[in-house]
């Protein structure tokens, strides 16, 4: 779930930041796309929209969701802490209560293991335990374990949120904010510094089910062919809310993993950069729309393809299968009474399972507190461009994909993209 329903602070951010030039600007500068502009697809246009072809995934991938380190997990028992993986993604933990602050050397032992499977559950938290869950105030104080160690919260409280760091959401709207984060993201991807780590607590497990999905975005990197891990090690997101410039292919900062990143509902245009980094002859344009369709579809299937074959959050089977012998990389977490879970945030992307949005009358009621932490450091692109750009400026290059906008391009006319 992402955190800008009714931020003011991700807006507030896209209107005060100085225009940041860019490297090259062609001649003819037009401003060809401006704030609220509305999005024509192809499709509403009354043109031919480009199928979108399947990745021919890497079918010697061998590096996938790494085990768990077994002198890290030996020295968790002596301090009596039992970590076990999660079938093909995560891990859980049993024997620490998260309402007393672990030792130092267990929270670090436990943040590398959360960077390399790239979340962990922890079972059983809270008053009554396995039925339990953590008090607001506890689960802030259990997210300053992590990252950055205090709170950076962008979001809209909810009248019935415990406190203002509390990110309460529901399938009613009486209790929580409802429908957010439906597509694969990376919360608070309008900042500069993206949350190092996350919290999800469930409060109320919905009779029916009301799963979050994680995908590892190191695993889906080693998936790509070569040729679209280096296309996209060139691409450069800005994002629609805030003009905030991210990398789509990173070193991961804890553990140096090359992992891919994109935001499918807050991406405002895709800058390509040719040239080598130290270079001074550096090109930039923006990804036209039939360019940014495509890569979005492929983004979302490349994260799909991680789940287990047959699974029904696939949403285009026919193009999200990976080849044989290619381990799964990706997970629906169906959440129990007193679990806490904490997310590496540049490990992992999530989306809700499309069931946690039905109507609590359908699924029964589903309650989940989210909480953010800072960033450890500031998640900047390369090849010497800004932190950021007006975005809902007038377009720097003068044509392809330029959106301001609290929601970002439409690659699907189908999809819901509320963040």
């Amino acid at each position: 779930v992402d955190s800008c329903w009714m931020c003011g602070p991700g807006l507030l951010l896209a209107r005060t930041l100085p225009f940041a030039t860019l490297a090259v600007r062609r001649l003819s500068f037009i401003a060809a796309t401006l704030a609220g502009r509305s999005q024509m697809s192809a499709s509403a246009a009354g043109l031919p929209e480009t199928p979108i072809l399947p990745i021919k995934f890497s079918d010697t991938c061998q590096t996938g969701v790494p085990d768990l380190d077994a002198d890290r997990v030996k020295f968790l028992a002596s301090k009596g802490v039992t970590i076990e993986p999660l079938d093909p993604v995560g891990a859980k933990v049993t024997g620490i209560d998260l309402r007393k602050q672990p030792d130092e050397d267990v929270l670090e032992a436990l943040q590398q293991e959360m960077a390399k499977r790239g979340f962990i559950v922890f079972k059983n938290q809270g008053e009554g335990g396995e039925h339990g869950f953590l008090t607001g105030d506890e689960q802030v104080r259990a997210s300053e374990y992590w990252g950055g160690r205090e709170m950076h919260s962008t979001h809209g409280v909810h009248p019935k949120a415990p406190n203002r760091h509390i990110f309460r959401l529901s399938n009613d709207r009486n209790v929580g904010i409802l429908g957010v984060g439906p597509q694969w993201h990376n919360d608070g991807s309008f900042e500069r510094g993206v949350f190092s780590h996350v919290g999800y607590g469930i409060v109320r497990v919905p009779e029916k089910g009301g799963a979050t999905l994680f995908a590892h975005q190191g695993a889906a990197f080693d998936a790509l062919p070569p040729e679209l891990q280096e296309r996209w090690s060139r691409y450069v997101s800005v994002n629609s809310n805030s003009g905030v410039l991210h990398p789509m292919v990173h070193e991961h900062p804890i553990s140096g993993r090359k992992s891919i990143y994109l935001h499918l509902g807050m991406t405002g245009g895709v800058l390509e950069v040719t040239g080598d980094e130290g270079s001074d002859k550096k090109q930039l344009r923006l990804l036209e729309e039939d360019e940014m369709r495509e890569l979005f579809n492929q983004y979302n299937d490349v994260l799909n393809a991680g789940l287990p074959s047959g699974s029904p959050h696939k949403t285009a089977p026919e193009r999200q299968e990976l080849p044989a012998g290619v381990a799964p990389y990706a997970t629906s977490y169906a959440y129990e009474p007193g679990d806490m879970v904490f997310i590496d945030n540049l490990a992992v992307a999530h989306r809700a399972a499309p069931e946690a949005h039905e109507s609590s009358s359908k699924q029964g009621l589903r309650i989940l507190h989210r909480t953010t932490v800072k960033a450890m450091k500031n998640f900047d692109p390369p090849y010497g461009l800004p932190p950021a750009v007006n975005v809902f400026g007038p377009n720097p290059l003068g044509q392809g994909v330029w959106i301001g906008s609290g929601v970002g391009f439409r690659w699907d006319d189908g999809i819901k993209m509320q963040n």
